[in-house]
């Protein structure tokens, strides 16, 4: 077995990289593959503006002429910067289930990340918030939500074999089944509008894609307040805002984002989407030439919502602001005719958070687990 730094000018090296998933997963039916525009960006560094302020490497795992894994390992200096730390993320992670694959692949991208000084790897962790974050370790039996990770059962020991432990877990969760309606507790709605007329907030959205675009630098100033500084995220940069909702809009229902504001300053946001990875699974993730046809198609058909932004201002913690944002989320769902909802990704250690959720009936049914390891 030969291990392979990719050079990303080389477009058979980068063929092989993107297309290892294709054939690992062929056989399983709940994966959702990347849209092929967006995993190619990865590996241009012209145009993807992580590459800006970071760095990155791609490995694959030979055997002979068959590519059986591969990995990506960053740096991402603004992260590190912004904490003091010499930390590197490693992501794309797949292989076969043979444990010296993922060693091999693990210690050339730890030589890697030990060449840039850096002493410390955690992941799946990838260029963007919206890349998903962590390994799935339980729900394998369900479709993942659309940029939501799906992985083989046996990496976690591949992973684990190459000496990482657990950092956290973050769940995902849904709201009833497909049989029976989301429902809201009438009470809910009752604390919402006290928490509205109490605190002096409200509840803007916007109407069609022109006033969601004229909305992006006010999501961007919330998401980096809110989020910017936590756990493995960074304020977004403004090329970076511009292409993550560049690229939202394009199957984006904008009455789904919500801003909650207080005066004339954006305190929170709830941001959701429809579901289109049923459409993505059947186009291969190919937008063109007729595949956003199909995406566009499946925004307007789908009943589900993936909820996967949400966030509120400190200050509006704990007193009703969740309460007031998943109100307004579900009025506009019945309104739209969406049923269900899934919510991606809470942090299981955020415990307000999930009693919270878990009030208005929210049932978690995947765990992807993210790792650590000191070099």
């Amino acid at each position: 077995m030969n291990i392979v730094l990719v050079d990303c000018s080389d477009r058979r090296q980068v063929n092989q990289f993107l297309g290892l998933p294709f054939r690992l997963y062929k056989k399983v039916k709940q994966w959702v593959p990347p849209l092929e525009i967006e995993a190619g960006q990865m590996l241009n560094r012209e145009r993807h503006p992580f590459y800006r302020y970071g760095e990155a490497a791609f490995f694959l795992a030979l055997e002979g002429n068959q590519t059986v894994g591969r990995l990506a390992i960053l740096d991402n200096q603004r992260f590190n910067t912004l904490r003091d730390q010499r930390t590197a993320f490693f992501y794309l992670f797949e292989s076969e289930d043979k444990e010296e694959i993922a060693i091999g692949l693990f210690e050339s991208a730890f030589a890697w990340a030990r060449g840039r000084g850096l002493n410390k790897v955690i992941g799946p962790k990838g260029f963007s918030f919206l890349d998903g974050v962590g390994l799935l370790v339980r729900g394998f039996e369900y479709r993942p939500a659309f940029g939501i990770p799906y992985h083989l059962p046996y990496y976690s020991r591949l992973v684990e074999s190459a000496g990482f432990s657990m950092l956290r877990d973050m769940l995902s969760g849904y709201i009833q089944d497909e049989g029976t309606p989301y429902q809201v507790p009438e009470r809910f709605f009752r604390v919402a509008e006290k928490v509205k007329e109490r605190r002096g907030l409200r509840v803007v959205s916007a109407k069609n894609r022109s006033e969601f675009k004229a909305l992006v630098p006010l999501l961007k100033d919330i998401f980096n307040t809110v989020l910017g500084g936590t756990y493995a995220n960074v304020p977004l940069t403004d090329e970076e805002a511009s292409k993550i909702f560049r690229q939202l809009v394009w199957f984006s229902d904008p009455q789904l984002i919500k801003l909650v504001m207080k005066d004339d300053e954006v305190v929170g946001f709830f941001f959701a989407y429809p579901d289109i990875s049923a459409a993505v699974q059947r186009t291969g993730g190919r937008m063109f030439p007729f595949g956003w046809i199909q995406l566009l198609w499946e925004a307007r058909r789908t009943r589900w919502v993936d909820l996967t932004g949400f966030g509120i201002s400190e200050a509006y913690r704990g007193c009703g602001g969740t309460a007031m944002l998943i109100s307004e989320i579900y009025k506009t769902m019945i309104e739209r005719g969406y049923q269900y909802l899934e919510f991606v990704h809470a942090r299981a250690e955020n415990q307000e958070m999930l009693r919270e959720l878990e009030f208005i009936g929210l049932n978690y049914y995947k765990t992807h687990r993210v790792y650590e390891r000191t070099l």
